[in-house]
Formats: structure tokens, sequence, C-alpha cells
């Protein structure tokens, strides 16, 4: 498997940086911030035993994910590490070489890279760039011949802030179903809406599908490393043999703040989804008059966008905008799209208008 290139890139600028522009989630939360909103009771840390966790996790976090996400069925839910380890006990549980998997592009590496490590036909279902990144679902069924395996998707949509209508929803899944595929839901965007409710889980209402979720973006707890998935549950007990070799369990203190996170959720999404709404505005604003920016669609859901910038070189671009004015965008070469950038509009509202700014300054200097 080669090298992850968004990864690569953040690895160590994400650490540097003054201003973060690039990440996919919303402002992270610390502990005492999070005690205050879920009235997390320092004796019931006390009590914490740190013994080994069930390997499909905690049932008190099982069904809190259950209630939010999955009917009130517990059964259905499996806690991952990140919803990144669900998928990759998913991908090679149920594919093999050979089989045909159809992956929307752009797409996070994760959802690409592990299938075509396993030897898998991947297809790249396009969302096209002339279209604002549109879900053209009439492609989607041309490549969806009889036989293919699977079909990956995630939104609302990584990097470009695209998503589909409830309508849409129900026509993929139609054309998922109609090729007998299994479907890869991956909705670690689905409760960052603007306007709308979140799309439905289609894990309740089509059998082969598998839905992942996580704490990490709308949540702004990306460092508990606390995924899900949601699936059939004759499907989850197939996934353990490769988790026994791998990561075993979540820990219970992870589990126990996870817990309360998810039962409380509205009083964490409602602050953090208020303040990308802000930003979203901002960002709009900022495109429109910004140098060097060409026209930005507004991003339907989630905190990330993906504008094409009007310079040479928009890897050397983002490595001297860091060096300069302490800023960090991910380049779009990381998503296969190298005129572009994404920017992440989650984070805090004052540092966000103030890495605006001063991209604004840079884009000024060397813009076409």
């Amino acid at each position: 498997m080669g090298p992850a290139r968004l990864e690569d890139w953040l690895r160590d600028r994400y650490f540097t940086a003054t201003y973060d522009l690039s990440s996919s989630g919303v402002e992270p939360w610390s502990y005492g911030e999070l005690r205050d909103r879920l009235g997390l009771d320092p004796a019931r840390l006390d009590r914490i035993r740190f013994t080994d966790n069930p390997s499909l996790g905690n049932g008190c976090l099982r069904e809190a994910l259950a209630a939010r996400f999955a009917g009130g069925d517990p059964d259905r839910v499996m806690t991952t590490h990140g919803s990144s380890e669900a998928a990759f006990l998913v991908f090679n549980e149920l594919l093999s070489a050979g089989d045909r998997v159809v992956v929307v592009e752009p797409a996070y590496h994760a959802l690409r890279d592990v299938p075509e490590a396993i030897g898998c036909e991947v297809v790249p279902w396009r969302l096209p760039a002339e279209r604002d990144f549109a879900a053209d679902l009439a492609e989607l069924d041309r490549l969806v011949a009889p036989g293919t395996r699977m079909v990956i998707v995630n939104l609302p949509h990584n990097p470009t802030g695209a998503t589909i209508t409830a309508a849409q929803q129900r026509e993929l899944v139609d054309v998922v179903r109609g090729a007998g595929a299994y479907l890869l839901w991956d909705a670690a965007f689905a409760e960052l809406t603007y306007g709308g409710p979140a799309l439905p889980d289609p894990a309740l209402t089509y059998r082969r599908c598998i839905s992942l979720g996580t704490l990490s973006k709308a949540y702004g707890l990306p460092g508990l490393r606390v995924g899900w998935c949601v699936a059939d549950p004759d499907l989850l007990p197939r996934l353990l043999p490769l988790r026994d070799r791998m990561t075993l369990a979540l820990s219970p203190l992870v589990e126990f703040v996870a817990t309360a996170a998810v039962r409380r959720a509205g009083v964490l999404l409602a602050d953090r989804l208020r303040q990308a709404a802000e930003n979203r505005e901002s960002l709009l604003a900022w495109a429109a008059t910004a140098p060097g920016v060409a026209p930005l669609a507004p991003p339907a859901a989630g905190v990330t966008a993906f504008p094409r910038l009007l310079v040479d070189d928009v890897d050397a671009f983002c490595t001297g905008l860091l060096a300069a004015e302490g800023v960090l965008l991910a380049p779009g070469s990381c998503f296969g799209h190298p005129d572009r950038v994404r920017l992440g509009y989650g984070g805090n509202r004052r540092d966000f208008e103030l890495g605006l700014e001063r991209t604004s300054a840079m884009l000024a200097k060397v813009a076409r």
C-alpha cells in the first residue's frame, strides 16, 4: 500500500500551524469543557477499572449509539477505533481480489486504497467538478454493473461539501440493491447540515448496507478515536476474527466519555454547528472577493469546501502559505484535484477569519 497523501501532508504541519484551515471537523473540545457541558462526575471516573472491554463495544455506548442511529437496536452497532477501523474490517471481511468495487471520487484515501490493496477492481464514480461536484446518479447506475460487489460513498461529501437529497438517496440505494451489492455508507458528516435534516441511515432499510459514524467530525472529539458501524446483526460477529488480531476493543475510559457525548449529543452539536454556519457565511463572503479564488458554490453540508485557486502551483502555494503566514490548507492533489484546496471552516471563529485574511494576503502576491 502506498503513502496516504493527505496524512503525509498533515502529519507534521498540523502540529506547527498557527491557523488550521485544513481540518474536516469542528473545533475540538477540551476535557474541562466536556465535563461542564455533559455533567461528567469525577466520582464516576474514579470508579473506572482499566479492564478489557467487550469486542463489539461497551453495552452502554452501543445502547446510546443505537438510540440515536440504529433504531434502538444495540445488536446492530459495533464500536471501533475511529470509522477507519470499521471500514478496514468491513473491506477485509467482504471483499476479495478481483471484486468490482465502485468508489465515489474524490474520496478520503482509506475508502479507495484499502480495496485497491486487497486487489479489487476499483471503479471511480466521479463527482464532476464542472457541476460543483453534484452527484450524477445516472452515471452511478451505469457503473454498478451486475456482479458489482460493493459501492462506497461518503455523503455529505469530504472534501467538497456536496450532498444529495433524501429522494436521491433512495434512488442510490435502489441502484445498489438492484445489483445485489453491498453499500458502504460513510456518514461521518451526517449531522453537519444547513437548513435541512440529516439524511436517514440506509443501513436501517437495506440489509446489505453498512454505515459508518465517528465522533471526530461533528462532535469535535477526534482525539478520542471513537467510531462505529451500523449493520445487520449477523455481519458484526464476522468482523471480530480480524479485530482480535489488531485492536481487540476500545478503552473503558474512552467509551465512558463517548457514551456521555452521544447521550447528550445536542449539547455539543448545537454550539459547533452554529459556529460552522457562521464560518460558512464568512467563507462565502471571502471567496466572492479574495484574489485568485474561482467562483465557489456554497457547500451544502459538512465543514469543508474545495475551492479552485488561480495560482500556478497549488502545492507550492500551500507550502509557502504555511511558512509565511502560519496558515495550513490541504492541497487538492491529496484528492486528485491539484488545482484546488480543501478548506475547513469548522474551527475557532477568530482563528478562521484571521486565517482567511492571511490567505488573501498571500494570494494577492501570487494569483494569476
